[in-house]
């Protein structure tokens, strides 16, 4: 089962997202998918694992999400934005190979048991992006998004710390 959530930044993706997996399991799983690339970056990521308590397993996964122990869990997978991110700097700043690789990633955890509550970015609601590789991957981030909503039972957009249900 995928639980999808997306919005913008600070919207309160992660905490929904951490509350709803707790509801769900007394020992979650959290997979972080985020390449440390500055100092800044590592601060975030330092406050995003404060958040959680012991009863969190944690796995750091760039790609190949569905290779990990996740099986019959309840898995937060933050977030489609930097996931993305590795796979359009692995493969060049090709999109198609960057979708590709992603769906059959997104197709692969969706054949097995458990319950993966997945976290996304909206980045195309805000200004357009003033270079190409910006308008590439702003592209990229909205199919991929839609592909893993088609896959969701339920999907959830965040707006100001609140959630508005899209599917349910």
């Amino acid at each position: 089962m995928i639980i999808y959530i997306t919005g913008g930044a600070r919207s309160g993706k992660s905490r929904f997202a951490q509350e709803k997996a707790l509801q769900l399991s007394d020992t979650p799983v959290y997979v972080a998918t985020a390449h440390i690339w500055d100092d800044n970056f590592a601060e975030r990521v330092q406050l995003h694992k404060n958040e959680r308590g012991p009863e969190w397993t944690t796995y750091e996964s760039e790609t190949n999400i569905h290779k990990l122990p996740i099986e019959n869990k309840v898995v937060v997978i933050d977030c489609v934005t930097l996931w993305l991110t590795n796979l359009f700097v692995a493969f060049d700043h090709d999109i198609d190979q960057s979708l590709a690789a992603f769906k059959e990633e997104i197709d692969a955890i969706t054949q097995r048991s458990g319950t993966f509550i997945i976290i996304s970015n909206e980045i195309g609601m805000g200004i357009h992006a003033d270079t190409e590789i910006g308008r590439k991957f702003t592209d990229l981030q909205g199919w991929a998004n839609q592909y893993v909503a088609s896959k969701a039972e339920e999907a959830i957009f965040m707006v100001s710390g609140l959630p508005l249900h899209l599917k349910k």
